[in-house]
């Protein structure tokens, strides 16, 4: 270990010569209080910043047992202290002059939901953080200014490092309030399961957003108000009793005139697979924490999956029990969606009809009447909806603003009108009624295991024995992976573009070390989930040094980021 004393020695002995030698930083040093580490210098001033990470052992730190012994209390911590870090570096970001990047202080920016970064990480035994950061090294030209990042690294940082990262000098009340608003959360997403409910949406929840590039509330919005029939009370540790509208499991329809709120509602319950931070107004909009929006996909790849549930005798005779294209149609690419999602383990579906394929979803009897049922290859989702439930115990949420049929078939059926809730289950089954014959006795379905594919990936022996596959984000949208992209963008619950960084790193790490010709894919995403979850995300990157941009992703994202890799080959096992 160098002493800080070191570091600055070296600077000034490399000061104005030419931009490579920064590279003999790279390496620790003791700054009193915290261990400085330069990971990686960056080749000159115009490339990626440098990564530097900072070392607090839990002894200096300080922070409580009770806030970094639970997963969820210590997530909530790390994202308060990326936060309140962020906050204090922005300040001094770019205040160091030079060309190109110099003096860029950058660190990870979460929204509004918390989520596991690899930007702050604490140790839940010792309590040791590790906070990493992308610092802009300064020049003239590409001649190292080294004056100006003496004043980052021993004045700049300093004062960011000892403002935010030592519990002595936080504002405790408010890390208190993180810690009894993740303990909170975390209760009502136990009691889902035990109250057998697929969702919980508090009374007074601020679901509209800001705009369409903000996903901050939306100031002067309506406040979620519950409905008498569906008001549920949850006795939370810490802020006491509350009420809110839960949505039971089985199959619940979300109707009413466009602008109205349905849209709006589906989309909060989509991202209530994450806790979001106080001010955020869905603080209290819990959904089961498998749950897939499920959507229509024209063009995605799709290898080896069985949609015969939904799609029998194409007239090209394509085996739709091994079902492979590169090119997916609106319906098949809803029912591969539908079936991947039960093989990642979801228990609730959420869908919106505007984002579906309409043969997908419905066959109106008309329809029915003029092309006869043998010509029709595609099974419609409504006539499974019921057989999802009651075989595999699937819950659906679904949208719908125009296509009554589903009426029939609903549970619970909530009307929004003006962003306020209401249920209307018996008033609509009586108008079903009398719109059509209906049958009020439901057949008794068997239970039934979700599918399980065997589908291999044979040894990619060009990813095994390379360390330069390279990573390359493109937002939420897209990753590159050694120059194969992977489309993201309809992936809907991917809520940070650090996840999808990370599904890359994850997908790198598959082709190099678990794609053997006898692991599936089932085996392969439960591998890399179990990895992230016991040893960090920090696990599936091989550099020297980690990535200070990585969220991790669930479960079903792996999956659904496997599915969609057009570069891996795979084959149907035994």
């Amino acid at each position: 270990m160098k002493r800080a004393e070191d570091l600055q020695e070296l600077l000034r002995r490399i000061d104005h010569r030419g931009y490579p030698a920064y590279k003999d930083t790279q390496g620790s040093y003791q700054f009193g209080t915290y261990v400085l580490s330069i990971d990686h210098v960056q080749g000159d001033p115009f490339a990626a910043p440098s990564k530097v990470s900072i070392h607090i052992s839990g002894q200096k730190a300080g922070f409580p047992k009770d806030m970094i012994q639970k997963k969820h209390t210590r997530t909530a911590l790390a994202d308060a202290l990326i936060r309140r870090f962020g906050k204090e570096a922005e300040q001094h970001s770019h205040k160091a002059k030079g060309s190109g990047k110099s003096g860029l202080l950058s660190v990870s920016r979460p929204g509004q939901e918390v989520l596991e970064r690899s930007a702050c990480e604490i140790d839940p035994d010792t309590g040791n953080l590790t906070v990493r950061l992308e610092i802009g090294f300064p020049a003239n030209g590409r001649t190292i200014n080294a004056g100006e990042l003496s004043k980052i690294l021993f004045r700049f940082l300093p004062d960011c490092v000892q403002r935010s990262l030592f519990y002595a000098n936080s504002d405790k009340k408010h890390l208190e309030q993180v810690r009894q608003l993740a303990e909170d959360q975390q209760y009502i997403r136990e009691q889902l399961a035990e109250r057998k409910l697929a969702a919980f949406v508090a009374d007074g929840a601020v679901l509209p957003r800001e705009s369409g590039i903000s996903d901050r509330p939306m100031k002067q919005a309506v406040s979620f108000r519950t409905p008498p029939s569906m008001e549920v009370t949850m006795e939370l540790p810490y802020k006491g009793a509350i009420k809110g509208m839960g949505i039971p499991q089985g199959i619940t329809l979300i109707v009413g005139g466009g602008y109205h709120g349905k849209s709006t509602l589906l989309k909060a319950l989509e991202r209530g697979v994450y806790n979001h931070i106080a001010g955020d107004g869905r603080e209290y909009v819990i959904t089961d924490d498998t749950a897939v929006k499920i959507r229509a996909e024209d063009g995605r790849s799709i290898k080896q999956t069985d949609i015969s549930m939904f799609i029998n005798g194409l007239p090209n005779g394509k085996d739709t029990k091994a079902f492979t294209t590169e090119d997916a149609s609106g319906s098949t690419s809803q029912a591969a969606n539908v079936i991947e999602a039960m093989e990642a383990g979801t228990r609730l579906f959420l869908i919106d009809e505007d984002t579906s394929a309409t043969n997908f979803m419905i066959r109106d009897e008309l329809m029915a009447r003029v092309v006869h049922k043998e010509m029709e290859p595609i099974t419609p989702f409504i006539d499974r909806v019921e057989e999802l439930y009651e075989s595999y115990g699937i819950s659906t949420i679904l949208v719908a603003g125009s296509c009554g049929s589903y009426f029939y078939k609903a549970d619970h059926i909530i009307q929004m009108m003006q962003y306020e809730p209401s249920e209307i289950t018996e008033m609509a089954k009586k108008e079903a009624e009398r719109f059509l014959d209906f049958a009020k006795d439901k057949p008794v379905i068997p239970k039934a295991e979700p599918p399980y594919f065997h589908r291999l990936f044979a040894p990619d022996k060009k990813a095994a024995g390379s360390d330069r596959i390279k990573i390359k984000g493109m937002g939420k949208d897209a990753v590159s992976i050694d120059r194969d992209t992977v489309e993201l963008r309809y992936v809907e619950q991917l809520a940070d573009s650090e996840q999808t960084m990370a599904l890359g790193y994850m997908v790198k790490y598959a082709r190099q070390r678990l794609f053997d010709g006898k692991r599936d894919l089932k085996e392969t995403a439960q591998m890399l989930e179990k990895l992230v979850n016991e040893k960090g995300i920090g696990a599936v990157c091989d550099g020297k040094y980690l990535p200070c941009n990585l969220a991790v992703p669930r479960v079903q994202e792996i999956f659904a980021c496997l599915n969609r890799c057009r570069g891996l080959s795979a084959v149907r096992g035994k």
